[in-house]
């Protein structure tokens, strides 16, 4: 079949869905956006108490989109060094840019800041059509083309269809893409709360006997604080008052933070992990969470989501055949050989530093102590930092 094929349909217009469907503004490419929420969920999303820890990396790709701009200054908090504690022990693993660096690690967000900025991003792109308020019924893909079905029975063709709903991913399902879908038994909660000042910048992870706690700095005397838990304790927390709460987590802190108080609701997000068996089909492919859900103790989730978006899109910006099998099977290729290999080591770190058994934990306080090492901590500070772009395919 000859002549252009740059029709893409893209089924979830999240952080992923909206950084592809950007990364393709300006270029040939006619894109249908496709959201089952409705359109003002989309340009005003409400806080939902979730704080993105942004790299370096991250943050160069959404200047590139037009969006860092687009996020209020004073919404933008450094994150300067990071602490990782266990149980009762005094010592704490930290990593920080580096002596000379004046570069902070990276960059905390709040969600709903992200989404919109991103969302105002596409707004008047010729090329862009955004179809909010629609569910999808049906999806087929095949050698000669995408039919996309809505559920009020209209029908959209494409050259290519491109799954951003979430790790759960509907759209995954009906292609036929298995993925490993894996339950954490874990629920994490996120909120906001107000304390006596402390150091600046530095975020706080802590691993203790059935729970964790991370304190995430939002500016003076605020930060995020992050609690995961068993579904029932969850459960639990979330039925307390707000000074309940407050009192729950300055006993957590051990009173590091001094008097909390609750400046935000919080909210609860069972934890899934998942990874799709394929990224890329006939004439379909993956991005996002539907293509990796990461475990957010390595806050690389968002990360990873909008590298792969942007991978793909610089693939086929100037592909006459946007389905081409050759450019998506890159786009695979490179997207898991960079994400499987963090997606293995925070199941890793997950199972080591939330079991607490005896053995676990001494080996976990070892670990501590191993990260110190100057070797270690600079590959971890890597990590973090995503200072170098990856190569797109």
């Amino acid at each position: 079949m000859g002549g252009t094929r740059r029709r893409i349909v893209i089924v979830g217009a999240g952080p992923a869905g909206l950084s592809f469907a950007r990364a393709l503004a300006d270029t040939p490419v006619e894109i249908t956006l496709i959201e089952r929420a409705p359109l003002a969920a989309l340009a005003e999303p409400r806080f939902d108490g979730r704080e993105i820890a942004l790299t370096h990396r991250s943050e160069r790709a959404l200047r590139d989109l037009d969006a860092w701009s687009r996020i209020p200054a004073a919404d933008i908090h450094r994150l300067d060094r990071a602490e990782v504690l266990s149980g009762r022990a005094r010592f704490a693993m930290r990593i920080d840019p580096g002596a000379g660096d004046a570069r902070p690690l990276g960059h905390l967000v709040s969600n709903h800041h992200l989404r919109r900025a991103l969302f105002e991003s596409i707004a008047g792109q010729g090329n862009i059509s955004l179809m909010a308020g629609r569910a999808v019924a049906r999806v087929h893909a095949g050698r000669d083309g995408v039919t996309v079905t809505l559920a009020d029975g209209a029908a959209i063709e494409a050259d290519l269809l491109v799954a951003a709903d979430s790790r759960f991913s509907a759209i995954r399902d009906q292609l036929g893409i298995g993925a490993d879908v894996m339950p954490v038994g874990k629920t994490m909660l996120v909120g906001r709360v107000g304390h006596a000042p402390c150091k600046a910048g530095v975020a706080t992870e802590w691993f203790a006997r059935h729970h964790t706690l991370a304190m995430l700095p939002l500016g003076e005397g605020l930060s995020s604080a992050v609690i995961t838990l068993t579904p029932e304790a969850a459960d639990a927390f979330m039925a307390e008052s707000g000074e309940a709460k407050a009192r729950r987590i300055a006993a957590m802190t051990r009173g590091r933070w001094g008097a909390v108080a609750l400046t935000s609701d919080f909210h609860a997000y069972p934890l899934t992990t998942t990874f799709a068996h394929r990224f890329a089909a006939q004439r379909a492919v993956l991005i996002g969470d539907a293509a990796v859900g990461m475990h957010p103790v390595t806050a690389h989730g968002f990360n990873f989501g909008l590298a792969g978006a942007v991978r793909l899109a610089k693939l086929l910006a100037s592909a006459e055949d946007v389905g081409d099998p050759r450019c998506l099977a890159r786009y695979a290729a490179a997207h898991r050989a960079e994400s499987w290999p963090l997606f293995q080591a925070t199941r890793a770190i997950v199972g080591l530093f939330t079991d607490d058994r005896h053995p676990a934990m001494a080996l976990r306080h070892a670990a501590l102590r191993l990260g110190a090492l100057p070797p270690v901590r600079m590959g971890l500070r890597a990590l973090l930092m995503q200072q170098r772009d990856a190569r797109a395919a």
